[in-house]
């Protein structure tokens, strides 16, 4: 499968990534870095180890859920 390097993303919505908090955005939300893109991740703190679901992806960050 090819793909356009210059407009793909390395995240996709839908997908279940295992990630670790590394900072916190001023809206309180956690957040991960997933290759070069920013994940926004409610409800987690710096140091949490947890599978996040990719809700929404934008072509410089994204917003995750918790997986249970």
């Amino acid at each position: 499968m090819l793909i356009d390097e210059s407009s793909s993303v390395p995240v996709k919505e839908g997908e279940v990534y295992d990630v670790t908090i590394q900072d916190i955005a001023r809206q309180g939300d956690g957040i991960a870095r997933i290759e070069s893109v920013v994940i926004f991740v409610p409800g987690t703190k710096v140091g949490d180890e947890v599978r996040i679901k990719i809700e929404r992806i934008l072509p410089k960050y994204g917003f995750a859920s918790l997986v249970k």
